[in-house]
């Protein structure tokens, strides 16, 4: 004797078979989906110089990246020379996309481009210009400019015409009002023991006008010592790659 089995019977069964395997294909899919997704943020790797398949758009650091460097060896407004060659190290990597970065300690090498000394200008101004950075896989161009000096308020960065400019302090309002009245008072000596109130009034004058004079147009001398640092900021891209 035959027996038949109920169409809703059978239709649960098809039902039931149909889902464990789309269980089963979900399951198998699941570790390739996660790897995928995986693949698509890039895990920062440090650059060797190398292109790797990748366009050269990865291996840029944009322009307008600010770091940090520290300077190698002293550099002063009243004892270096123009041309003077110095050396500052990076202190934080420098990125650039695709999870590429250059680590801290790189050389970044330049030169002084000009220089102006407190007696010269009444402010100490060094004009900075950087050649190359140096990596494992080789030296690279750089253009940067120096955008501050950290921790040091006698100093400022340049105006953006007048690029890698760094200039001393100059001197306040204070200090020429205290030389004035210094000036005065050494001015008015001589009129005193002469008891000449006249001749100590024009005396204290011209000696005030002349210590005003000097103080006002004399600054400070820029000294930048060995480990000062200083924040730069890449002007151009700066390409990790060696072509």
């Amino acid at each position: 004797m035959s027996y038949k089995i109920p169409a809703c019977a059978l239709a649960a069964t098809t039902t039931l078979a149909l889902l464990l395997s789309a269980t089963i294909i979900s399951a198998n899919e699941r570790p390739r989906l996660q790897q995928d997704n995986s693949s698509s943020t890039p895990e920062a790797q440090p650059a060797d110089g190398r292109r790797h398949g990748h366009p050269t758009e990865t291996y840029a650091v944009a322009p307008g990246t600010k770091f940090l460097v520290v300077l190698e060896q002293d550099l002063t407004s009243k004892d270096t020379q123009e041309n003077t060659k110095f050396i500052v190290r990076t202190v934080e990597p420098l990125e650039a996309g695709g999870g590429i970065y250059l680590p801290p300690g790189a050389e970044v090498h330049g030169h002084v481009s000009r220089i102006e000394s407190a007696g010269q200008a009444g402010r100490a101004k060094i004009w900075l210009t950087f050649d190359d950075i140096y990596t494992k896989f080789g030296k690279l161009p750089i253009v940067a400019e120096v955008m501050s000096v950290p921790g040091d308020h006698s100093v400022k960065s340049s105006a953006r015409n007048q690029e890698g400019l760094i200039e001393g302090r100059s001197s306040s309002q204070q200090d020429a009002a205290q030389a004035a009245a210094a000036g005065a008072a050494s001015g008015a000596v001589k009129g005193v023991k002469d008891k000449d109130k006249k001749e100590a009034a024009e005396g204290a004058a011209l000696g005030a006008l002349t210590a005003y004079l000097m103080e006002s147009g004399r600054g400070h001398e820029l000294n930048l010592p060995k480990g000062a640092k200083l924040e730069l900021e890449l002007e151009r891209a700066l390409y990790l790659l060696k072509e």
